[in-house]
Formats: structure tokens, C-alpha cells, sequence
């Protein structure tokens, strides 16, 4: 099934294959058995629950892949009420059988971390609707792509892909820099990529006003606390770019997100929706 256009990113087919290769490699011994691998089926897939879709796609191709039929799929990033339909799929039981339990739980999965991204965004935008929640390349190993596909869906948006899209000064860089302070470290960076943003990562108040003065275009906040934010966000004076932003991160959730977002943090980053409960998606196969 091609990628449907707009889609923000897109697995590999090995990346779709790989969960059928886990539940398949080994042919379904009870559907052989049973001898109803060729009967004609259809598999429907709908919410159990309110949620915000995604990985409906992939689960079309996943599907697909097997050889079944997709008469209906919602697409990533829909608000989908209980009983809502998400997928419709026809195909032999062979097909629908392998398929099925990597589909729905390919939706599930995705689909709960789409729903807390959409649960954070409407909790910090209801502060302050210019804010905005990124999510960190701290995804669960092997989950990135899906799971910020899934992040996109919800609402939210990338703070870094990885090392290489992003300048991202972190303290621990500073310590192995030997003589030198804060700002020598952001006025190198400048100078070596004159046309990208430097994000600087700090850990207390004077660090934050040393990277204002010395021109960085992003201060992460790290694990302050709301009221430290507050303080950091008055006492720092934006240019006339809006520069720099201030980003709250670390234990930031959808309890305190609201807080974060009033205390004048211009971007919330967060990891909180890489953990997010599972959506219930309810699948019912019948003969056609």
C-alpha cells in the first residue's frame, strides 16, 4: 500500500514486515488444522474507546502485505469517538489471521502515545495557545520512527531526530571543553555553523541568563521547577527574533503541563507520551 500523501514520515517495508515475521515465520498451526486458510473473510477494526489514530496506516499495509483487501482505513492523527470504524480489511483467514494481532496492536500502541500528545497540547495550548510540545529522541529503543509519527499525529512535534539534525549544547559537553565558559562554548558553535540554531541545555538560573547574553537561540530549562521557570522567563529579554525560546524540560506530563506553559516556557519538551497506555481497539472477523 503506498504512503498516503501528506503522511509525515514513513516506515520500511522490513519495518513493516518485521512484526508479521515475528508472529509468522512459523505458519499458523490452528488455521491449517482447522482447514479454513482459503475461506473468505472480513476483519473490522474499530475504537473501543476516544482516541487520536494512528499507525492505521501501517496496519493497512501490514495487511496488505498478506494479500487482503483495505476497503476503509481512517487516517493518523483522526479523532475517533467509541465504535468508531478504523480499519476494513478483506482476505482469506489466512491473511486476516496472520496479520491481525500485529495490526491491532500496531494501532493500540501507536494510538495511545497519538492520545497523550493530544491530551498535553490541549493542556498546555488552553494556558497559552502559541506554546508548544516536542517530544525528545528518548523513545522506547527500536520504536522512534513509529512512535514520533505517532507524536506528529497527536499534535505535538520533534525536538531532535538525533545527533546530527540538531546543535545542542549540553553540560556535559562543556566539562570536557577544559578553560572556557558558557559562552565561548556557544560563540564556537556560532562560528562553525553560522546558519543553524544553538540549543543550549542548563541546570540553573545564572546559566540560563549567560546563554541569553551570549546569544542563544533556544535555553532548555532542565527539570527546573515552574516557579525557577517563571523567574528564568522575566529575567531573560527576547530579541526582536523572539529569541531565545525558552523550553521547559524534564518530568514535564500532562499533570503539570498547564503550569509549565503559564509560567512562560515558550516550548514544553517532553518524553511522558513514549509511555502512554495503549489505546483498546476492538477487531471482529466474520466469513463473507
Amino acid at each position: 500500500m503506498p504512503v498516503l500523501p501528506g503522511e509525515p514520515l514513513r516506515l520500511s517495508e522490513m519495518e513493516i514486515e518485521r512484526p508479521l515475521d515475528e508472529d509468522t515465520r512459523f505458519g499458523d498451526m490452528t488455521t491449517r488444522a482447522l482447514g479454513i486458510a482459503d475461506t473468505p473473510a472480513r476483519m473490522v477494526f474499530t475504537a473501543r474507546e476516544q482516541l487520536v489514530l494512528c499507525g492505521s496506516d501501517e496496519a493497512a499495509r501490514l495487511l496488505s502485505a498478506l494479500g487482503a483487501s483495505i476497503s476503509t482505513v481512517a487516517r493518523s492523527g483522526t479523532r475517533c469517538d467509541k465504535g468508531s470504524l478504523l480499519l476494513d480489511a478483506r482476505g482469506s483467514a489466512a491473511a486476516l489471521h496472520a496479520g491481525w494481532k500485529a495490526a491491532q496492536t500496531l494501532m493500540e500502541w501507536a494510538s495511545g502515545i497519538a492520545t497523550l500528545t493530544d491530551q498535553i497540547v490541549a493542556a498546555a495550548s488552553a494556558a497559552t495557545p502559541k506554546v508548544r510540545v516536542l517530544c525528545t529522541r528518548k523513545s522506547i529503543p527500536f520504536t522512534r520512527q513509529l512512535s514520533l509519527k505517532a507524536v506528529i499525529a497527536g499534535g505535538g512535534e520533534v525536538h531532535r531526530f538525533g545527533l546530527s539534525d540538531t546543535i545542542m549544547l549540553l553540560p556535559e559537553h562543556c566539562a570536557l571543553m577544559g578553560a572556557g565558559d558558557l559562552g565561548d562554548a556557544i560563540g564556537k558553535l556560532k562560528e562553525r555553523f553560522p546558519e543553524s540554531s544553538v540549543m543550549v541545555e542548563v541546570t540553573s538560573e545564572a546559566d540560563a541568563v549567560r546563554a541569553a547574553e551570549a546569544m542563544a537561540d533556544v535555553i532548555q530549562l532542565e527539570k527546573f521547577s515552574i516557579e525557577a521557570v517563571r523567574r528564568v522567563a522575566q529575567r531573560v529579554e527576547k530579541r526582536r527574533d523572539g529569541r531565545p525560546i525558552i523550553a521547559a524540560a524534564g518530568g514535564i506530563n500532562i499533570q503539570n503541563a498547564t503550569d509549565y506553559a503559564l509560567a512562560g516556557a515558550n516550548t514544553l519538551v517532553t518524553s511522558a507520551p513514549f509511555y502512554a497506555r495503549p489505546r483498546d481497539v476492538q477487531v471482529r472477523i466474520k466469513p463473507l
